[in-house]
């Protein structure tokens, strides 16, 4: 490092001269192999959304970073930030300043007791993993999941930072720089906060209720041992059973043995048969759900908890278009549902209230 200004402090370089040496320095590591993860920013706020936003408010409740923080603001808007890349527990990230200094911070896994409170506090609330990434849920679900003690954010004790930058302060600006650059990065990919606190995103998500087997206290359904994700969209339909097969076959024969009038009237049952043996699965639109809870003369919240899932998850169905794109269990409770009656399907909802 060139030494030129007063006090041994490094000589000043412009902000353009910065930039122009550490895109030379980028594009070689590039060749090298590194895969370059630059951090980029939108006018003067650095987090837009609910995860990015709610990852800078945590930090800057702490005492220990509120004075600190400030000073990385400014480097990362005028995209000093050159490389942040997360992985498990991990951030690694490259920030130019008078050179570029290379930044290391360590998190702590989530403690598994932590992750299951908030699992048990959000469930039932979280409808899908769109609803969860988007952060479009309940102000309870938000107020849980962004906690400062309790929450999925790390305290500062659980935070280690180290930058091979000359300042002797724990927390330089490059690594204030790289603090706001992950909520800007939480803006576009929010599940890489799972990936850092070393917990699955999937498992905030509710296991919606087998309606039959909480019905029938059989207990939880077995799922066979495939990729839901090929599942998704499948119609089901439940099996004819053998025994109505046979019954029908020996009204039939009967019928063709008794007088004309009663022939008569046997076909037509052996039609009505026919006709629901025919009947069509629940296929799941955003008409049909529709359609179906008002056919039930249903609120959003009370058809939601007749299925199993969340009140604005209802709301995301009914405002889709074409068919729903539904996780397997999910689907499975539907197609249940639409196949009550109304009395039976507000009998259903009173017995679970």
């Amino acid at each position: 490092m060139a030494y030129g200004g007063y006090g041994g402090w490094p000589k000043y370089v412009s902000v353009a001269q910065r930039r122009a040496k550490a895109a030379k320095a980028m594009q070689k590591l590039s060749k090298k192999g590194l895969k370059i993860e630059p951090v980029e920013t939108e006018g003067r706020k650095i987090a837009r959304t609910f995860w990015g936003e709610a990852w800078c408010d945590h930090l800057e409740k702490f005492s220990d970073y509120e004075n600190r923080l400030p000073r990385g603001r400014t480097y990362v808007r005028n995209g000093s930030v050159c490389h942040l890349a997360i992985s498990k527990g991990r951030i690694e990230a490259i920030v130019s300043g008078s050179e570029l200094y290379n930044i290391n911070i360590d998190i702590t896994p989530l403690p598994a007791k932590k992750w299951k409170k908030v699992r048990d506090q959000c469930a039932g609330q979280i409808g899908s993993m769109l609803e969860l990434l988007q952060g479009r849920f309940s102000d309870n679900v938000m107020k849980i999941v962004t906690d400062p003690k309790s929450g999925l954010f790390p305290q500062p004790r659980e935070i280690k930072l180290a930058c091979d930058c000359p300042d002797w302060a724990e927390m330089c600006k490059h690594i204030a720089a790289v603090l706001y650059g992950v909520g800007a990065r939480l803006d576009h990919r929010p599940e890489l906060l799972f990936l850092l606190r070393n917990v699955d995103q999937e498992a905030l998500i509710t296991a919606e209720l087998d309606v039959t087997s909480a019905a029938s206290g059989k207990g939880k359904r077995r799922l066979a041992a495939t990729d839901l994700s090929g599942l998704f969209g499948v119609d089901m339909e439940e099996p004819v059973k053998p025994r109505r097969k046979k019954v029908a076959v020996k009204k039939k024969a009967i019928a063709s043995k008794k007088a004309p009038a009663e022939k008569k009237t046997s076909k037509k049952t052996i039609k009505k048969k026919s006709a629901v043996k025919k009947k069509r699965p629940f296929t799941p639109t955003a008409a049909a759900v529709r359609r179906l809870r008002k056919q039930f003369e249903m609120n959003s919240a009370q058809f939601a908890k007749l299925v199993g899932v969340s009140p604005p998850t209802v709301s995301n169905w009914e405002n889709g278009s074409g068919k729903l794109q539904l996780r397997q269990r999910t689907l499975e409770a539907l197609t249940r549902v639409a196949g009550l009656t109304p009395q039976q399907a507000n009998r259903r909802l009173k017995h679970k209230s």
